[in-house]
């Protein structure tokens, strides 16, 4: 499947079977995420075969299960908006192998001896992924008009916000807003709640593979 059909395909799934993951695969993983860290001038890291993470009773009462394999987000200070882009960018790509996934912020334990922080980093979040016996559950989603501002807009610009719709956010809270501010000029915004920053930036990377690339820019 391409990035569009990955967006309407993907669901965010906390239960995992213990399939092993093929090392094709794996090898695709390392490579694409080793190119999202030069792009960003990110550290994400995958972390595979570790369960130590969601074996606390947090992850249980996240209902996570049999999550032996994540992505530790990990990026230099500030730089919220540009983690939930390129991670979502990545966990698309998670999509396209076929493998199921979850955006996770507080439901797990931090493993240190797992991955890398250097100084003037942090770890953000995780991505949990792997293979599942389903495929999750959408989450209604607001209307349009409660997420968008422009006149007369045209197809395309339509077509980026009903991508960015079908992001994840924390708590399903969608605080992003998208104004069509020229021909070709999208403002993008976030209200304050918990992560939004890091929402705008998964909403942000919905709306530019929805909308196309070629139609706009991104205003400052």
């Amino acid at each position: 499947m391409n990035e569009k059909e990955a967006i309407l395909h993907r669901h965010s799934v906390r239960a995992y079977s213990g399939r092993k993951i093929e090392e094709e695969k794996l090898n695709d993983l390392r490579a694409f995420t080793a190119c999202i860290n030069r792009e960003g001038n990110l550290s994400f890291q995958l972390v595979l075969d570790e369960e130590k993470a969601f074996s606390s009773l947090t992850a249980h009462y996240g209902r996570f299960r049999g999550v032996r394999n994540y992505i530790a987000l990990v990026a230099g200070k500030d730089r919220d908006e540009d983690v939930g882009y390129y991670g979502e960018k990545l966990v698309l790509h998670l999509t396209e192998l076929g493998l199921s996934s979850c955006w996770v912020a507080l439901t797990f334990k931090k493993i240190k001896d797992a991955y890398r922080v250097n100084s003037g980093e942090k770890l953000y979040l995780v991505v949990a992924f792997g293979y599942s016996d389903n495929t999750g559950s959408a989450h209604k989603s607001r209307a349009r008009e409660e997420v968008m501002s422009a006149q007369n807009p045209p197809a395309w610009f339509l077509d980026g916000i009903d991508a960015a719709l079908l992001a994840p956010t924390a708590m399903n809270q969608q605080k992003f807003r998208f104004s069509l501010t020229d021909s070709n000029k999208v403002k993008a915004e976030c209200s304050f709640a918990p992560y939004s920053r890091i929402d705008l930036g998964i909403a942000k990377y919905h709306f530019e593979v929805g909308a196309g690339k070629e139609n706009f820019t991104f205003a400052e």
